[in-house]
């Protein structure tokens, strides 16, 4: 396990989870375990990412990363309009208010402003790919840069801006996929993609995707990659600040599988396919954040009130396999069955 590009003992990533679930607790706790934590600055104001690392810095001395979003064009505001009218039945029942769907940058100018000063091991990026100049910054900083992609094209977009590796993202994987050329869902397979994007570029590849096991893991090593990133299998961790109905749903079994949508953010993700998925998916339009903005009271007001047919349950297509063990013993357990694995193979 000696040729992973991070800065750490074992090729394992613990995937930036924004809206909560990761905490500098999380990431801390991957690090002292050997593999490499990420903080999600997506959603966090610049003086909260610049508190979390801290927060982590006191926790461990282990090297982590800050992951951020990139900025995408504003939406046409018909549609999103539109699609208000559509879900205000929610609002009524849920007595909450829609949000404002509006567009922003997520203060990424700021956010970049801190990871350099902070000279955060690694800055990784979703949504879309810095300019050469923003990697430029970041290398002077002693900050290596990976770009979340989901096709050879991206990747290859990437390598062209100075990134250092980049996160593949099969279809499998939960939360926001990380696409930023074209606009329809990712839909091809782990195992196909991390094909594909060996054959486009040099760099190194961190296979993202349903990963739950050190067999899987194995199997995405002998594809090509270097490390896997996992986080549907951090999500029930003691130490994640997953919501109590998040953690129920998925560990009831509560809904029976996952879905890709974009429904609640106007964004393709995968998550269990809940009422408010399977009821919205066709009408919501391409708009994020504006949709993100727009329905984020009600996933409020449903999670305060224990309610899990409303809030976005990003979730991989593992998440069967999902426990609440301590993230430490999930890269333990992890490390053991990949060595396993890939001694069962040489």
């Amino acid at each position: 396990m000696d040729t992973s590009p991070l800065p750490s003992p074992l090729p394992i990533v613990q995937a930036p989870m924004a809206g909560g679930p990761s905490t500098p607790e999380l990431t801390a706790s991957v690090g002292r375990a050997g593999g490499f934590g990420f903080l999600a600055a997506g959603y966090r104001s610049p003086d909260q990412v610049r508190a979390s690392i801290a927060a982590t810095r006191r926790l461990t001395d282990a090297p982590f990363g800050v992951n951020v979003f990139y900025p995408t064009a504003p939406a046409d505001p018909g549609p999103v309009h539109a699609y208000a009218e559509v879900i205000r039945a929610e609002s009524v029942r849920l007595a909450t208010p829609l949000g404002e769907p509006r567009w922003d940058d997520d203060a990424i100018a700021d956010k970049l402003e801190i990871v350099a000063a902070e000279r955060v091991p690694m800055v990784s990026f979703t949504f879309g790919c810095p300019t050469d100049e923003e990697v430029g910054t970041l290398h002077t900083a002693g900050c290596s840069v990976a770009v979340t992609v989901t096709s050879a094209a991206e990747a290859r977009v990437a390598e062209a801006a100075g990134a250092d590796l980049v996160a593949v993202q099969g279809t499998e994987a939960g939360g926001h996929q990380g696409a930023f050329l074209g606009h329809e869902p990712n839909r091809v397979p782990l195992g196909t993609l991390l094909e594909e994007v060996r054959g486009s570029t040099g760099l190194p590849l961190v296979a993202s995707g349903g990963i739950m096991t050190g067999a899987q893991a194995a199997d995405a090593l002998a594809a090509g990659a270097a490390a896997v990133q996992l986080g549907t299998a951090f999500l029930c961790c003691p130490e994640a600040g997953t919501s109590d109905v998040y953690r129920q749903a998925l560990t009831t079994g509560a809904y029976p599988g996952t879905m890709l949508t974009r429904a609640f953010s106007g964004r393709w993700a995968r998550g269990l396919a809940n009422e408010f998925a399977l009821a919205y998916s066709d009408a919501a339009p391409d708009a994020y954040p504006e949709v993100h903005h727009l329905t984020r009271p009600l996933r409020a007001a449903a999670t305060e009130a224990g309610d899990p047919g409303v809030p976005n349950l990003w979730a991989g297509e593992g998440w069967r396999a999902v426990t609440s063990e301590s993230a430490a013993l999930i890269v333990q357990r992890l490390a053991t069955e990949l060595a396993a694995a890939l001694d069962g193979r040489s």
